[in-house]
C-alpha cells in the first residue's frame, strides 16, 4: 500500500522534479477550471460566470452578486479604515450594520482582485482561482497522506470539478469555502504546530464564513479524521474552534432573525434531492438537488475503498466511507425514511432548508478514494493518462453561463448628494432578486432600507413587507422621508417573468409621479427619482397599461373561478374611470373591511355573505388605486384567504 503512516522526514526531502510537478499540477487545474466553466469563460472580461439568467436591460440575478458583494465589502471596509465583518448599507435604518460573516476567509484575497480589474473580471478571476485551490490543496493532502502522484493528481481532479461543488460555485459560497474541508486534513497530516493552527483555522472559518450547515458534518468529520490519523490533540483542539465558532454565528446572526426559529420539514422536503438525482447529469429540479456522482467516479472510489480495506488502513477506509455515504444519504432529505426523525431529534437539523448542503465532504471523500485506486496501479504513465480525461468526461455538467453584468451604470453615477437609497421593486431580504441591488450598490455606496440575507433582522422582514406595496404604486401608510429615503432607483428588468414582483412597473412610476419624486437619470433598464419640486417632463419609462382592464397588485390571489380572493391583509389594484366603482365581495367569515381609494379612506363595512359596495372614484377620468384591508385572513383550504371579490365595474 502506497500510504505512509509516518512520513514527515520523507515528505520534507525534495523530491526529484518536484517544481514540474507543481507546474503539472497548476496547468491541470487550471484547465479543470476552464473546463467546469465552459462554455461561459469565453466572455471573461465582460459578463459573469454564473448561472446564465437573462438581465432584461440590467444584471442579471443571481447568488454571485451576493457573494461578490460580501466579499468586496471586506476591502472597501479596511480601505475606509473600518471594521471588515461590518456592512454599513444594508438594513438601514431598521438595524445599525448587517454582520458579513461572508466575507471570511476570502475577502482579503479578493481585494486586490476587485481593485486592479473591477467586479465583473474580478468575480471571474476569483472562480478560476478556486478551482485551483481546490484540486491543489487535496493533491498536496493526498501527497501528504502518502499518495504517489499520480493518485494525487486525480483525487485533486475529482474533487475540483465535483458536480454539486462546481454547481455551487456558480454563484454560491459553498463551493468556494469546500476548499477549507482538504486545507483541515492537510493540516492534519503535516502535523507540526504551525499546521495543527491551520488545520484548526481551517475548520473554524466554515461556520464563520456562514456555512454552518456545512460545519455540521465537516466537524465530526474532520475529528474522527485526526482521531484515525493518531492526532488526538488536533481533533479537540479542530473541534472545539470551529463550535466556538459556530455558537458566535448562531448568536449574532441567526438567533432572532427571519429564520432564527428554524426551518419546516415542507421546506426540506422542496429541496430534498430524490435517488435519480445521483446520476443524472442535469438539474431535474433545481440547483440545490443537483447531486450527480458521475457514473465512472462512484466506480473507482469504491475500488479506492477495497483497496484500503483489503490493506488493513480500515479506520480511514471507515472514515472516507461514512464521509461518502452518509452526506448522500441526507442529501435525499425527506425521501429518506429517517430524515424526519432525525429533524425532530436532533435541534441543528431543523435550521437548514437545503439537506445537500453536506455533499462537499462525498465530493472529497470520493476524491480520496479515487486517488487510493488510482495510485496502486503499476503503470504509472498509462493510468493516469487514462484516468484524467476518463474523469473529465465523466463528472462534467455544463452548469455555468454568461450573466449579464452592466458595468459603469450612468443612472447610479449620478447618485451624488448625501441621502438613503430604496430600490424598486422591493424584495424581502431572503428573495435572491435582491441581489441585484448588491451589484448596483456597490457603484452607490449609501445606506438602503433593503438588502438580501437569509438571516435578516426580523425588523428588516416586517419594513420590506410594507415597503413591497411601492412595486404596484401603492403608498398607504408609506412614509419615506421617516426613513432617510432621497432617491428611489426603478429596475424595470426586475418586473419582467418575475412571480416575486408582477410587472406593474408603470404603476410603480406612477406612484412615484404622484409623490413628488422626478427622474434624474436613466440608463438602460434603470431609473434613478429624487423627491423635487416641479414637473417631470422625461414621462413613463414603460408604456401605459391597458385602461379597460383591472389590474391587480400583490395581495391577491390569481382568479379561482369568478372570484379573486385576497391573499394578504391589504390588498389593492388599479382602475381607470370616473364616478362610481361598483364591488361585489364576500368573505368565508365576518370580516369587518376598511375599503380606500386613492390612499383615502372611503368607507368600512362588515363583509360575509354577497354584498354591493359603491365606491366613489371622482369626476375625472384617470387611474385610481383601490385598496381593501382586513385585520386578518380566514383559515381556508388551501391557504388562508380574506374578502374575495365577485365582480366590479365602473363608469
Amino acid at each position: 500500500m502506497a500510504l505512509r503512516e509516518k512520513r514527515p522526514a520523507r515528505l520534507r526531502r525534495a523530491a526529484r522534479g518536484r517544481a514540474g510537478f507543481v507546474a503539472l499540477a497548476l496547468a491541470l487545474y487550471a484547465a479543470a477550471g476552464v473546463s467546469a466553466t465552459w462554455p461561459a469563460v469565453q466572455h471573461l472580461g465582460s459578463q459573469f460566470l454564473a448561472g446564465g439568467a437573462p438581465g432584461h436591460g440590467e444584471a442579471a440575478a443571481g447568488d454571485h452578486l451576493q457573494t461578490g458583494w460580501h466579499l468586496w465589502l471586506v476591502g472597501h471596509q479596511l480601505e475606509h479604515g473600518h471594521a471588515p465583518w461590518r456592512d454599513p448599507y444594508s438594513f438601514r435604518p431598521e438595524t445599525r450594520g448587517d454582520l458579513n460573516f461572508a466575507g471570511w476567509p476570502f475577502g482579503l484575497p479578493y481585494w486586490p482582485l476587485a481593485t486592479l480589474f473591477g467586479a465583473v473580471l474580478a468575480w471571474n478571476l476569483f472562480m478560476l482561482l478556486c478551482y485551483l485551490a481546490a484540486g491543489g490543496l487535496t493533491c498536496w493532502w493526498l501527497r501528504a497522506l502518502g499518495l504517489p502522484r499520480r493518485g494525487a493528481l486525480a483525487g485533486g481532479l475529482a474533487f475540483a470539478i465535483a458536480p454539486y461543488r462546481v454547481e455551487q460555485s456558480v454563484g454560491h459560497l459553498l463551493g468556494p469555502v469546500s476548499m477549507l474541508l482538504p486545507l483541515a486534513l492537510l493540516g492534519i497530516e503535516q502535523a507540526t504546530p504551525g499546521w495543527r493552527v491551520v488545520s484548526a483555522a481551517a475548520l473554524a472559518s466554515i461556520p464563520l464564513s456562514g456555512q454552518v450547515h456545512l460545519a455540521l458534518g465537516a466537524i465530526p468529520f474532520v475529528f474522527a479524521y485526526a482521531l484515525v490519523r493518531r492526532r488526538r490533540a488536533t481533533a479537540i483542539v479542530g473541534a472545539l474552534a470551529a463550535v466556538a465558532a459556530g455558537v458566535l454565528v448562531q448568536a449574532t446572526a441567526i438567533k432572532g432573525s427571519v429564520n432564527g426559529s428554524g426551518r419546516s420539514l415542507g421546506e426540506v422536503r422542496f429541496y430534498s434531492a430524490q435517488w435519480a438525482d445521483l446520476w443524472t447529469r442535469h438539474e431535474r429540479h433545481g440547483s440545490e438537488s443537483f447531486v450527480y456522482l458521475g457514473r465512472a467516479t462512484p466506480v473507482l472510489a469504491a475500488l479506492g475503498l477495497a483497496l484500503l480495506w483489503h490493506a488493513r488502513r480500515r479506520g480511514l477506509a471507515l472514515v472516507l466511507l461514512a464521509g461518502a455515504l452518509l452526506p448522500i444519504l441526507l442529501a435525499l432529505g425527506t425521501n429518506l425514511p429517517t430524515y424526519a426523525a432525525l429533524w425532530h431529534a436532533l435541534p441543528p437539523f431543523r435550521f437548514p432548508r437545503v439537506p445537500e448542503r453536506l455533499m462537499p465532504i462525498a465530493a472529497l471523500s470520493l476524491a480520496g478514494l479515487v486517488g487510493v485506486a488510482t495510485a496502486q496501479s503499476r503503470r504509472a504513465v498509462l493510468v493516469p493518462l487514462l484516468v484524467v480525461p476518463l474523469l473529465f468526461l465523466d463528472l462534467h455538467a455544463r452548469l455555468y453561463g454568461s450573466s449579464a453584468a452592466d458595468a459603469g451604470n450612468r443612472a447610479y453615477a449620478a447618485l451624488r448628494a448625501p441621502g438613503r437609497l430604496l430600490e424598486l421593486p422591493v424584495f424581502l431580504p431572503d428573495v435572491h432578486y435582491g441581489s441585484v441591488y448588491f451589484y448596483y450598490d456597490m457603484q452607490a455606496q449609501r445606506q438602503r432600507p433593503g438588502g438580501y440575507s437569509t438571516t435578516a433582522p426580523q425588523a428588516a422582514d416586517a419594513l420590506a413587507r410594507q415597503l413591497e406595496r411601492l412595486n404596484c404604486g401603492d403608498w398607504s401608510g408609506i412614509n419615506l422621508g421617516a426613513l432617510g429615503v432621497r432617491y428611489v432607483a426603478l429596475h424595470r428588468g426586475l418586473y419582467v417573468h418575475n412571480a416575486a414582483a408582477p410587472d406593474r412597473s408603470w404603476f410603480a412610476w406612477l406612484g412615484l409621479e404622484r409623490h413628488g419624486f422626478r427622474q434624474r437619470a436613466r440608463d438602460g433598464a434603470v431609473s434613478v427619482y429624487e423627491r423635487l419640486p416641479g414637473a417631470d417632463d422625461s414621462g413613463p419609462p414603460v408604456g401605459e397599461p391597458d385602461r379597460a382592464h383591472t389590474h391587480f397588485c400583490q395581495g391577491w390571489f390569481g382568479p379561482k373561478g369568478r372570484q379573486v380572493p385576497m391573499s394578504e391583509t391589504h390588498a389593492p389594484f388599479w382602475v381607470y374611470g370616473a364616478g362610481e366603482l361598483r364591488l361585489r365581495v364576500q368573505a368565508p367569515v365576518p370580516v369587518a373591511t376598511r375599503f380606500a381609494v386613492d390612499e383615502r379612506p372611503a368607507l368600512e363595512r362588515m363583509v360575509s355573505r354577497p354584498r354591493r359596495i359603491v365606491l366613489l372614484l371622482g369626476p375625472r377620468r384617470g387611474w385610481h388605486l383601490v385598496t381593501l384591508d382586513v385585520p386578518r385572513l380566514a383559515p381556508t383550504s388551501p391557504r388562508a384567504t380574506g374578502v374575495r371579490l365577485l365582480a366590479l365595474s365602473w363608469g
